[in-house]
C-alpha cells in the first residue's frame, strides 16, 4: 500500500518533503545539502546523523541531542527549501552514510528521511559560491560593455 495515497487532501500535500540530498567539499569542510519542498509554514525541525559501523551518531539536530565529538565541528544553516550541514576538518574517519531527517511541526505524516553515502575521494568540490562570483563578474562585464557596443553601432551608421 502506498503511504502517499491521500487520506485527505491536506495529508497528500505533505508527502515527499525531501527532494534531494547531496554532499560536496568546501575547502576542508564537508557540506551536505538537504533540499526539501516547503509544503507548510509550520516550523521545521531537522536532524543530520551519520551511520558507521552500524551505529548512528547524531551530528547536528533540533530533534535530539548531538554527540560531543561532532558538536563543536558542525553547524547548520537554513535557507528557503534548503537545510545545509557544514562539518569542519572533514577526514576519512567521517566517511559513512549521512542522513537528513526533517519534520514539520504538527505534521502527522511523520518524519522525512533521505540518505547519502559520503566517501572523501569521491566528493566533488562545492561549486555554488565561486560560480556565483564568476557569473556576477561576467554579468558586470556584459553590462559595462553594452554602452560601448551601442556607441560602436552608432559610429558604423
Amino acid at each position: 500500500s502506498n503511504p502517499c495515497l491521500p487520506l485527505s487532501v491536506l495529508q497528500a500535500a505533505h508527502c515527499q518533503m525531501i527532494k534531494d540530498l547531496s554532499a560536496c567539499l568546501l575547502g576542508q569542510s564537508l557540506r551536505v545539502d538537504c533540499r526539501y519542498e516547503n509544503k507548510t509554514s509550520n516550523p521545521l525541525t531537522y536532524e543530520f546523523s551519520i551511520t558507521k559501523d552500524n551505529r548512528k551518531h547524531v551530528i547536528h539536530s533540533t530533534i535530539s541531542v548531538s554527540e560531543n565529538i561532532y558538536r563543536n565541528r558542525a553547524n547548520v544553516t537554513m535557507h528557503k527549501n534548503l537545510v545545509c550541514l557544514y562539518l569542519q576538518s572533514f577526514t576519512t574517519s567521517d566517511e559513512g552514510v549521512y542522513m537528513c531527517e526533517l519534520k514539520a511541526t504538527n505534521d502527522y505524516t511523520g518524519n522525512q528521511i533521505k540518505n547519502i553515502t559520503v566517501i572523501k575521494d569521491k566528493l566533488e568540490k562545492c561549486a555554488g559560491f565561486s560560480l556565483l562570483i564568476q557569473n556576477t563578474s561576467w554579468l558586470l562585464l556584459l553590462l559595462l560593455s553594452l554602452p560601448l557596443l551601442q556607441a560602436v553601432d552608432f559610429v558604423s551608421l
